[in-house]
């Protein structure tokens, strides 16, 4: 079979994104500079070919990483032989690639991102990693001349922007269902052209980091809905929004069958969160303030929250149940978060699913 080739101009002088296959290269007929994490060829080079490579799972992840080099090198041969060529590898389909380019005046930007968040994490957490399929590649292309202080600057202004479009997602960790901050293998490529004058500075609010930031942020935010595996819609379902969190429709089902008297059906639980979106986007917005509660950010005028997610349970449950004060103490023993649990418990008590 014939792999077709496709091909999309970026920034500057004779510089082309084509996929061809499994790989995606950015090629220009002149020597770009380059700063990248990239596993190949990484650090600070000169090069007319930047690779992004898809390892299909016949691959086998045990296989890559033995030697991934091997792989990256024999894949860039759809395009010939290249010296010193820049190569990353990732498990996402480049076919789901996000292209997202901006000029102003003589200055112009263009980032290609690929995504795949089946590996997000927090960093700073403890990770245990026991197979990788997901990762995120950023390349940016830079028509202009920045520093080699301007393009450290870049790095790091890029990356802002790549856990900044984590955030408007709301991906979470798989490791901690904290707040995602990238994936545990994420590869960054930053090209200058040259062209220009020096440009110094490349901070947020820079021109050139003004422009890096918005296409770096769009381009990632595109790819993670894009990507078929670990792909993330913004609307998701609440049950997806949960067990990102860590609290699968499983767990709430079994913590709550420690109230007596409350037996779950797994199903009916999830018809009723489809259905009753009152209640379950109340149960959504407990699971943010639990996300504050976890790293202490409860306001001070909120701080006995014992106390206050209490209020949550008495609130919703009906005055006249008999048993309302006997569930309530009952509720030390659930082990959810406190406002996941002060809401969960009365909301399945309103819609009858106890025995």
């Amino acid at each position: 079979m014939v792999d077709l080739m496709e091909n999309h101009t970026l920034v500057g002088e004779d510089i082309q994104l084509v996929i061809k296959g499994n790989v995606l290269a950015v090629l220009s007929s002149k020597n770009l500079e380059v700063i990248s994490s990239a596993i190949h060829n990484g650090g600070c080079k000169k090069t007319k070919a930047i690779i992004n490579t898809q390892v299909f799972d016949d691959y086998g992840d045990l296989r890559l990483h033995k030697d991934p080099v091997k792989f990256i090198i024999e894949s860039s041969r759809k395009f010939g032989n290249f010296d010193d060529f820049v190569g990353m590898v990732t498990y996402a389909s480049i076919k789901d690639f996000a292209l997202v380019s901006k000029k102003e005046g003589n200055l112009g930007v263009s980032v290609i991102a690929t995504a795949g968040c089946t590996h997000s994490e927090s960093a700073g957490e403890k990770i245990e990693v026991h197979e990788i399929l997901g990762t995120i590649n950023i390349i940016i292309i830079i028509d202009g001349n920045p520093t080699n202080s301007c393009l450290a600057n870049i790095f790091i202004t890029s990356t802002e922007a790549k856990t900044a479009a984590l955030r408007d997602l709301d991906i979470r960790s798989r490791y901690s269902s904290d707040e995602a901050t990238g994936t545990i293998t994420d590869a960054l490529v930053i090209a200058k052209t040259g062209f220009g004058s020096n440009i110094v500075s490349g901070g947020p609010a820079s021109k050139l980091g003004n422009l890096v930031g918005f296409c770096t942020r769009k381009a990632v935010k595109e790819a993670v809905i894009k990507a078929k595996v670990g792909g993330f819609s913004p609307s998701r379902s609440v049950i997806k929004r949960l067990k990102e969190r860590n609290l699968s429709l499983e767990k709430l089902a079994y913590e709550a069958s420690k109230i007596e008297n409350i037996s779950i059906d797994i199903k009916e639980l999830k018809k009723q969160l489809k259905m009753n979106t009152v209640m379950t986007s109340l149960l959504l917005a407990a699971a943010r303030l639990d996300d504050d509660f976890k790293k202490g950010l409860i306001p001070k005028e909120l701080v006995d929250v014992k106390f206050l997610s209490n209020k949550f349970s008495e609130k919703f449950l009906d005055s006249s149940n008999s048993s309302k004060n006997k569930i309530i103490k009952q509720l030390a023993s659930v082990d959810l978060p406190p406002f996941t649990k002060n809401i969960l418990i009365p909301f399945l008590i309103n819609i009858h699913l106890f025995g």
